[in-house]
């Protein structure tokens, strides 16, 4: 009998931690024994991951809640599913999909359905993913030809710009000076003063 694992994934914009975590606990898994990224699944480049697998032996147990929380590429999906269960010799369980669970069907039917239903939901969860990166590169185009801005509002220029900055183009003042007067960084205000045309060239020697 080997040691039963579980791993859970989350990215920085999900907030489903809670709820793998309760369905590993209530299959079995010990707290110690889970190991988790915050990382997205678009490959296997992830610390938890490599040293769990590091850690896997024969007849170990994986559990995951869903195929999605492996990862999202299909092709790698695919090629991690293959290192575990025929290179490290482990078992697989997938929570949300009882049919692929490899512990039971290791006849030559269980396998191949085991297989199906894998390359299917695999496909399914990278198709998804490409569906979404779709939808959000169309919705930025429809928002940007509505004349949406995207990116940090650019923070409008002190009232007393124009002023300071004539009396550093006219020389009576310095750069810095003339910086410190708007409340800008030096290099603000150097950018700001060539957008409107000021040659700068001269005080950027200073």
């Amino acid at each position: 009998m080997g040691t039963v694992y579980g791993y859970m994934r989350v990215s920085t914009q999900e907030q489903n931690e809670d709820r793998q975590l309760l369905a590993l606990n209530e299959a079995g898994v010990a707290e110690q024994n889970i190991y988790m990224d915050k990382q997205s699944g678009k490959d296997f480049n992830r610390p938890k991951y490599k040293l769990l697998v590091r850690r896997l032996r024969e007849s170990d147990t994986l559990y995951i809640k869903s195929i999605d929380r492996l990862g999202r590429n299909y092709e790698e999906i695919l090629e991690q599913w293959r290192i575990l269960t025929k290179e490290k010799r482990i078992d697989i369980v997938v929570l949300d999909m009882p049919l692929l669970d490899t512990r039971w069907g290791k006849d030559l039917v269980g396998t191949f359905l085991s297989d199906i239903v894998l390359q299917l939901l695999s496909f399914v969860a990278e198709n998804e993913r490409k569906n979404i990166r779709e939808r959000q590169k169309e919705g930025i185009l429809a928002a940007r030809q509505r004349g949406v801005r995207f990116g940090r509002p650019i923070k409008p220029l002190p009232d007393n710009f124009d002023t300071v900055r004539a009396k550093w183009a006219s020389g009576e003042i310095s750069g810095t000076e003339a910086a410190g007067l708007c409340g800008m960084s030096a290099s603000s205000f150097y950018r700001k003063a060539r957008e409107k045309g000021t040659d700068i060239e001269e005080a950027e020697k200073e």
